[in-house]
């Protein structure tokens, strides 16, 4: 059974990975995709600009594996704080 204690330090360490994940994924797809298109347009991936890419696939790749790395992450969280599923 966790302590109060545990449970608050568990979701301070959960919304910090939320934190974090969300402020990459605000980078990649607004600022890359949006803010800097312009910019990184002078960059080029198989023949296409990075901005576009950005805009078009790039935020919906970055958000795929974010998800993954988050699963990753909460699943190690769980362990550390002994709430995983049996």
């Amino acid at each position: 059974m966790a302590t109060k204690e545990n449970q608050a330090l568990y979701w301070k360490e959960n919304l910090t990975y939320i934190i974090i994940l969300l402020g990459i994924w605000f980078t990649v797809s607004y600022l890359f995709g949006i803010v800097f298109a312009d910019a990184l347009d002078s960059i080029k991936i198989a023949g296409f600009p990075l901005g576009f890419w950005f805009a078009n696939q790039g935020s919906e790749v970055i958000f795929v594996l974010l998800i993954a790395i988050y699963v990753k992450l909460m699943n190690h969280l769980d362990i550390k704080y002994d709430v995983h599923e049996r």
